[in-house]
């Protein structure tokens, strides 16, 4: 039997998640008490039960239960019965606004902060998160993108046609996107906003794409990057990672981090990878 334990931080999207996998032919408990895992293992051997896939949803709503899941993973090793542990996060500033929007109190808060919940449920789950399988970050993910990543990772479909990259522009005045695996600072290419005639455009115009594109450092930066995460892809995918973001910054998330983010996206798409675009700070 297939055995998927899933967990990670509230607000992360583990209800959204567990109903895809549910459609996946899982059998799927939520808020399952860690301990009855090995029971419900047990019990599924039998052979009156046909299940052939099984999937939990751990986490800190069990209360005192969620300590016993370090100690039950332990055990499912000891009896070499195999498992994958998906681990579902996002930034904070994605979990305060989904709370907000949800209007609920984080479960770890007791003042009321979300903030401060959300930083007591990161120290908590810091070592089961060292152990997972898979680590998934829902920050950019709206409900079908889940989806996708999580059939591309429960699927076995291991390939780079499978790996997306989310190629993000911002501007550093704004603050940096922590949901971000690599951040470029683009600063150094010279800044339209001070050509009156381009001042007021982005970097989705063609006339500043054209202006930024033409330095030599430019091109060569673009160049570089692109082989570097060539290069590494392939690695991404062994350890089992297939969602890369990018973040490309400029002082106001105008012009060259757009126009950056732009060149990129319109490269990997060309390749026939798999690319999500945002211009997070563009007018």
């Amino acid at each position: 039997m297939e055995i998927l334990i899933v967990t990670g931080l509230s607000g992360a999207g583990k209800s959204q998640a567990i109903h895809f996998i549910e459609d996946m032919n899982y059998y799927c408990i939520d808020n399952m008490p860690p301990a009855l895992i090995r029971d419900f293992v047990n019990l599924a051997a039998q052979d009156k039960m046909t299940i052939e896939k099984a999937a939990f949803v751990v986490d800190i709503r069990g209360g005192e239960f969620f300590s016993d899941l370090e100690n039950v993973l332990e055990d499912l090793r000891r009896h070499d019965t195999p498992y994958q542990l998906l681990f579902l996060e996002a930034s904070d500033e994605v979990l305060i606004r989904r709370y907000k929007e949800t209007r609920r109190t984080h479960p770890l808060s007791k003042t009321g902060s979300i903030r401060e919940g959300i930083d007591t449920e990161r120290k908590r789950l810091s070592a089961i998160r060292k152990e997972a399988t898979y680590v998934v970050d829902t920050s950019n993910m709206k409900a079908a993108k889940l989806n996708e990543e999580l059939k591309v990772l429960l699927l076995g479909e291991e390939s780079k046609e499978n790996f997306t990259i989310t190629v993000e522009s911002f501007g550093f005045k704004h603050g940096m996107p922590q949901e971000a695996d690599w951040v470029f600072d683009v600063r150094f290419i010279p800044n339209p906003f001070y050509l009156a005639s381009m001042k007021n455009l982005t970097g989705n115009s063609k006339k500043v794409q054209e202006y930024v594109m033409k330095f030599p450092e430019s091109q060569a930066f673009v160049k570089q990057v692109h082989d570097l995460i060539e290069q590494l892809i392939p690695h991404y995918i062994r350890e089992g990672k297939y969602h890369l973001v990018l973040a490309f910054g400029c002082t106001g998330g105008q012009h060259r981090s757009v126009t950056m983010a732009n060149k990129f996206a319109e490269i990997f798409k060309e390749e026939g990878k798999r690319t999500i675009l945002i211009h997070r700070d563009l007018a």
